[in-house]
């Protein structure tokens, strides 16, 4: 598609949860191990909300910390888009949320919902208001809290998914200056049955006449068919967004995928011929964290220096829906902040996790052999 605007991002942050639950902590709910974690899935710890903890809030987080990125204020912006799956109210929307908690009082905002390819759709949707000259500056946010949706007594499903929230900051741009090089998307609704979240349970108002069992409240999965679905999704969007913005895959510096699995992301790989160094990667410290991961793996990257600017970094999503997508951008965004402030700010972000987390852990083995899914998870969540 022309655009009569280019567009760049200027921006990334991170909203992260403080309580980090490694894989020896999960053993004590399932029958499991940290080896068997690891081997699977590469997964060593996630980060998991508190019960004072909302996706709001890990949005706001993330908003925040991309805005100081990209050096703007908040009243900049004139559009925010929301990739969730997992709000904290059917209304008012999350984005909505943080358009008054950053003070973006011109800001159009709305929630849109691809699981955890929807920062990639986000990013898509973004391009076209700035490309059709609508909105100047978007903030498009991912954010995702499944650990309130997972039954915590089955060991194939509560390993893997963390909580948190990334944000990007895009920017409009002479079209000779364009950045967002191409995206593609694509859907299959007939796989929809292979990973869900019913919307059922007593609080839901049209729940039917035949009371919901408990555990078809929680997140479902075909672990091996979601597998072979990724390891085929993933080469296909890569190869169709180079093909769109004009590159080969070997011009690819880095390729930036949803943090689903180790073993997912390195099959993908191996097919596109990439190499380890061109992989950003943090599912083995994050988990599977939705529509959020791909900022997320993107913003810990460049915040440990492991980032060349500027460079060609290919997006690339997957999950339910189905749905899958790829954005290839050119990366040039360097952080407006102060190095001293920089690195507070990162700290104040990545390492509360851990000053905290010995206490978390302290209150949550106080109590581990609560009886019901339920309980598990509210206090694994504190």
């Amino acid at each position: 598609m022309k655009f009569a605007c280019g567009a760049k991002i200027i921006g990334v942050g991170a909203g992260l949860p403080v309580s980090i639950v490694t894989n020896d902590d999960l053993t004590q709910l399932v029958d499991t191990s940290d080896e068997w974690i690891k081997t699977r899935t590469g997964i060593r710890e996630r980060r998991i909300v508190r019960e004072n903890e909302t996706a709001t809030g890990l949005a706001i987080l993330a908003a925040q910390d991309a805005l100081a990125f990209a050096g703007i204020a908040g009243d900049t912006i004139e559009l925010i888009i929301v990739a969730t799956s997992t709000p904290d109210n059917l209304y008012p929307s999350t984005a909505c949320q943080v358009q008054g908690a950053i003070g973006a009082p011109r800001a159009a905002a709305f929630d849109m919902e691809a699981a955890c390819t929807g920062i990639v759709y986000a990013l898509s949707v973004g391009q076209q208001f700035i490309g059709s000259g609508t909105y100047k500056r978007v903030l498009v946010i991912g954010v995702d809290i499944h650990s309130r949706f997972l039954n915590w007594e089955d060991r194939n499903t509560c390993i893997l998914f963390g909580d948190g929230a990334g944000a990007f900051v895009l920017e409009g741009t002479d079209i000779e200056d364009n950045e967002l090089l191409g995206t593609y998307l694509r859907a299959d609704g007939n796989g929809g049955n292979l990973l869900w979240i019913p919307n059922t349970g007593s609080n839901y108002p049209h729940k039917g006449a035949e009371e919901i069992k408990p555990v078809d409240r929680f997140l479902q999965m075909n672990g091996r068919a979601i597998y072979e679905f990724a390891v085929n999704a993933v080469p296909e969007a890569v190869r169709h967004a180079c093909g769109l913005a004009g590159v080969e895959v070997k011009d690819i510096d880095y390729m930036v995928p949803h943090q689903a699995n180790i073993r997912i992301i390195k099959a993908a790989a191996d097919r596109l011929g990439l190499k380890s160094e061109q992989l950003v990667t943090n599912v083995d410290e994050m988990g599977n964290t939705s529509a959020a991961s791909i900022p997320l793996a993107l913003w810990q990257a460049i915040k440990r220096g492991n980032i060349r600017t500027p460079s060609t970094i290919c997006l690339v999503g997957f999950g339910g829906g189905l749905t899958w997508g790829s954005a290839v951008v050119r990366w040039t965004a360097v952080d407006q902040r102060p190095q001293e402030k920089v690195e507070t700010e990162a700290e104040k972000t990545e390492n509360a996790a851990t000053e905290s987390s010995a206490v978390a852990n302290d209150e949550k083995s106080d109590s581990i052999k609560k009886d019901s899914a339920a309980e598990k998870t509210a206090e694994i969540a504190r």
